[in-house]
């Protein structure tokens, strides 16, 4: 059957008016997704946001969409972690030895420190994250680095998950970890300490992944000029954005409290 030179071109303009209207579609999802990310999701993360919304998208679709919305990823930077291992207290071996998949929630946890600058001075990060959901579970931020600073976000964690005894707590041979104080309170909760080996930041993996995307995300692109300026955006990265709504890449691109929720309902039925 032949076909008019008419017929012919308006079927091509029809066929790129589908096109078109796809990506005028797409193109407010990309700036939505980049925006609630404050513009760290890269190509994957922002494909599983137009997944979600009922569009099939893979990783070179959505950097296409990217490109059109004017949008891009930062740039990850390197950091660097606080950890004072040169004292003489006792240390816990390595117990966890990097076996980081735990099938069930608040059996295995992991610990660590680290610093924000501010105009005001520095400004300490602690947090408990459990590894089975990645889910920060619990975190204390202080002026300064003490074995309070550590039992604080600890106490959160109980406070919050209630934890049967014989969880694994693992962290780095940090001076705080190992103090006397805090050590008495792992034993009272009935858990159990782990610890890396020394000069081993690969041992405590998922606590150091955690801090590479909180500064990478938010902490290295922000001028903070109060201690407590930076303690709001940080609780709110931390509550509302990572354990909340941020596509975590080891859990199938979704976020921790989806990923828990789904496990619960799963574990109920």
């Amino acid at each position: 059957m032949l076909i008019s030179r008419s017929g012919y071109y308006a079927w091509r303009k029809c066929k790129k008016s589908l096109r078109q209207r796809e990506v005028e579609r797409l193109i407010p999802i990309v700036k939505a997704a980049h925006q609630a990310s404050r513009g760290t999701y890269g190509a994957r993360r922002i494909a599983e946001e137009i997944k979600a919304s009922g569009s099939p998208c893979g990783r070179y679709k959505a950097g296409s969409l990217m490109k059109m919305a004017g949008v891009a990823a930062k740039q990850k930077k390197k950091f660097k972690a606080t950890t004072d291992s040169k004292h003489n207290l006792p240390v816990a071996p390595n117990l966890l030895d990097r076996q980081f998949e735990v099938v069930e929630a608040d059996k295995v946890y992991v610990s660590d420190i680290t610093y924000i600058w501010t105009h005001e001075g520095w400004l300490y990060l602690a947090v408990v994250i459990d590894l089975f959901s990645r889910r920060v579970v619990g975190w204390s931020l202080s002026n300064r680095m003490t074995t309070k600073l550590i039992m604080d976000a600890l106490h959160m964690a109980i406070r919050r998950r209630m934890p049967a005894p014989g969880l694994l707590f693992h962290s780095d041979r940090g001076s705080q970890y190992c103090s006397k104080n805090f050590q008495k309170m792992l034993n009272t909760l009935g858990m159990v300490s782990s610890m890396s080996r020394k000069g081993n930041c690969w041992d405590n993996a998922v606590a150091e992944s955690f801090f590479g995307s909180l500064k990478t995300e938010r902490v290295f692109f922000t001028n903070y000029m109060t201690r407590e300026e930076a303690r709001r955006d940080i609780i709110d990265y931390i509550e509302m954005f990572y354990n909340c709504n941020r596509r975590h890449s080891y859990l199938g691109y979704i976020s921790p409290k989806e990923f828990e929720k789904l496990w619960f309902l799963e574990k109920a039925a």
